[in-house]
């Protein structure tokens, strides 16, 4: 089941570190513009004034390389959580850093690579984001290069990871849904590391394709949101780089239309009704990722279980009515496995149901004809 987007609980900050013999600690930087611009992004981001880049989808990523002992990483958000990975390997997380410059130290002099995840959802703030900045004696290197598969994850909470670090479905008492949720343990990034894919993670909880969770916020949905960088700014446009060309989009909404029964006042007097509308959005979604996109990238669109609800055989009359009108360049994913707990925050697939959902995703790509 969905739910809305996530509450945010009382904060404070906190750096954890995961590695004996590693230092971190937070500084308040003197000015934004000490820090190296030399990095990769994955995900959608926007520019500050400030030289800072801002950003609000989940699963966003900064990567980069440097030689030395140390890095330090400059970073302005009260917000939201992240781990900080040094060739390849968590190091630190980050619990609502503020406006500081994060240091891991310690390291053997030597060229590293450093990853930057931002793992939770926060689609009413922002985050602002640096760069990269090398301890004395070291030297910020050239950013790695994008990599030449490009995958675009849309959805609800499903995608974005939602509580899936939780053991208890009621996660009130082990830090609440933002301590409990991963976005680079989703699914979707499981799958684009496991392809080695650059990646979106465009995805915002509690919204369906016309109707949200139990009927809430009427009158937006997701597509509301969609073309936007920053999801809380009304009229924001996010401008699409030439480099972003993703092979294949996966499109995984629909829970949140059909799981709750629909209320008084609602649209839709039947679930007849309620098909008709979401079946004609899909659509018209679909009309915008193609010219978005162009006729080869690979448009997936998924469901899965969900209870008697019309919720998967409308996807997949939906890609069936796509390919007869001469588009077969759109495919069906329906999922499920006997071995998914939902052990995750509020029935939420766990840590364990992404890594099988990814495994999934990964046998049903490599059965489709992929312009890699």
């Amino acid at each position: 089941m969905q739910t809305p987007p996530p509450r945010h609980l009382s904060r404070r900050t906190l750096v954890t570190a995961a590695a004996a013999g590693l230092v971190a600690g937070v500084t308040v930087p003197s000015r934004a513009s000490a820090a190296s611009t030399r990095f990769h992004t994955v995900g959608r981001v926007e520019a500050a004034a400030d030289g800072l880049v801002r950003y609000s989808w989940p699963g966003i990523c900064f990567e980069g390389r440097f030689r030395g002992t140390g890095v330090g990483l400059v970073l302005d958000d009260s917000v939201n959580d992240y781990d900080v990975q040094i060739d390849g390997r968590t190091t630190t997380t980050l619990v609502t850093p503020g406006r500081t410059t994060a240091w891991i130290r310690g390291l053997p002099h030597a060229e590293h690579r450093v990853r930057l995840v931002k793992r939770t959802e926060s689609p009413w703030s922002e985050g602002r984001f640096g760069g990269f900045v090398a301890a004395p004696g070291g030297t910020v290197l050239a950013p790695p290069p994008p990599r030449r598969r490009q995958i675009e994850f849309i959805g609800d909470s499903y995608t974005v990871g939602y509580g899936n670090l939780s053991t208890t479905r009621d996660c009130s008492a082990n830090g609440g849904v933002d301590r409990n949720t991963d976005a680079d343990l989703s699914f979707g990034a499981l799958t684009a590391q496991r392809l080695g894919a650059d990646y979106q993670i465009n995805a915002f909880s509690g919204r369906g394709m016309v109707r949200n969770y139990n009927g809430s916020s009427p009158g937006t949905d997701f597509r509301t949101y969609y073309d936007r960088a920053l999801l809380a700014v009304a009229g924001d446009v996010w401008r699409k780089p030439a480099s972003w060309r993703p092979q294949v989009v996966v499109v995984g909404l629909g829970l949140n239309d059909f799981s709750t029964p629909l209320d008084p006042g609602e649209p839709w007097a039947t679930q007849t009704e309620l098909v008709t509308a979401y079946e004609s959005a899909y659509h018209g979604f679909l009309d915008t990722l193609r010219a978005r996109y162009g006729p080869r990238t690979l448009l997936l669109v998924s469901a899965t279980a969900l209870g008697s609800t019309p919720f998967a055989e409308t996807v997949e009359r939906i890609a069936r009515t796509r390919n007869a009108r001469g588009d077969d360049r759109v495919a069906h994913w329906y999922y499920d496995d006997p071995a998914l707990d939902h052990l995750g925050c509020d029935w939420h697939p766990s840590a364990q149901d992404h890594r099988i959902i990814s495994g999934l995703l990964a046998d049903r790509l490599a059965a489709l004809e992929l312009c890699w």
